[in-house]
């Protein structure tokens, strides 16, 4: 099946690249392109693309203002493809408003500076989500969620840390998360997110901005506090060595993901047991899968995101087919059952 591809680039040098790099692919067809948010509202109706990429800053109408009129009007998966050196705050309130992942512009525009497998491999992936209608109205807060009963043998006072594992889809997931926890949330949290390098530091910077706790990248042989959310650095994983401090380490043959879930829950079960609350939310692929099934060996408590609520149900589904996954909840529930469990 061929994947219809709607192009929206201000610069003529990067939609004349972008359209030959994409093309160059035998499934994937670009069917319209257009210079700014406005062009790009009249053509999508009636070029019915299946994916929409779109640059961020644009005259007339922009990336973020494409975004929410599209979600609200003709609701596709959107790429933002936009370089690194964006503004933070707007590259993700892009994926707030709608869009499903971010993909680095080389500065140069250059066809060889494109990572081609990459894009061609997130077009493919965005061509397969299911995307829902948004208001543009700003909606109000969400009443507070009651949470399922704790498991049986645990208490809040041996829990030790947190793990979240999550790839497309993800920053946003982990917003609603942290946005339900108070800046006295009484344990560590340490997140392996996949995304293209580059956003990290911005996706820090978003979410310090939507969360009471403090959000920061992980530093080796720092020691995890309370009330912080640690991140796994760009190309390395994030361990917790044998004195409970922080290690970082480059990619493994063993590992196709770097920074990698795997790697991370595992570590967390070796070093915390049971105190260990390990937490899938949505994905492609199957990264984090064995690390939960770790987790579940010792005794720790499994928690992934549920099917409904997830933008790829790949990571989750493949733990969850492993028998390790004790609670499936909808992604506003999360963060209600964490509170929970450490103040029940």
């Amino acid at each position: 099946m061929t994947i219809r591809v709607f192009l929206v680039e201000d610069s003529p040098i990067a939609l004349s690249t972008l359209k030959q790099l994409l093309q160059s692919a035998s499934d994937i067809q670009v069917v319209g392109v257009a210079t700014n948010g406005k062009e790009a509202l009249i053509a999508i109706p009636s070029c019915q693309p299946d994916v929409v990429c779109t640059d961020l800053y644009m005259k007339e109408i922009d990336g973020l203002e494409l975004t929410r009129q599209l979600m609200a009007r003709y609701p596709r998966p959107i790429l933002v493809i936009t370089v690194a050196t964006a503004e933070e705050e707007t590259v993700f309130e892009l994926l707030q408003a709608g869009a499903i992942d971010v993909f680095p512009k080389p500065s140069s525009g250059l066809l060889a500076d494109y990572d081609r497998a990459q894009l061609l491999n997130k077009i493919r992936v965005l061509a397969g989500v299911k995307v829902f209608t948004r208001s543009l109205r700003p909606t109000l807060s969400s009443p507070s969620v009651a949470a399922p009963p704790l498991p049986k043998g645990h208490s809040s006072l041996n829990l030790a840390i947190v793990g979240i594992g999550a790839s497309t889809g993800g920053p946003q997931a982990i917003a609603k998360v942290l946005q339900s926890l108070p800046a006295t949330f009484p344990l560590p949290i340490v997140c392996t997110q996949h995304i293209s390098p580059g956003f990290l530091s911005r996706l820090i910077c978003w979410l310090s901005q939507e969360t009471k706790l403090q959000v920061t990248v992980a530093t080796a042989g720092e020691t995890p506090q309370p009330g912080t959310v640690y991140f796994a650095p760009d190309h390395l994983s994030l361990e917790i060595d044998c004195r409970g401090k922080f290690c970082l380490i480059p990619a493994s043959a063993n590992e196709r993901y770097c920074p990698s879930v795997n790697v991370m829950f595992r570590s967390l079960a070796a070093y915390y047991g049971d105190a260990v609350i390990g937490v899938l939310l949505t994905g492609m692929g199957d990264d984090g899968a064995a690390g939960m099934q770790a987790i579940a060996k010792v005794g720790g408590i499994t928690i992934a995101q549920d099917e409904a609520t997830s933008v790829i149900f790949g990571m989750p589904k493949e733990a969850i087919a492993l028998g390790s996954v004790q609670h499936v909840l909808p992604i506003d529930r999360i963060g209600a059952f964490l509170q929970a469990l450490v103040n029940p």
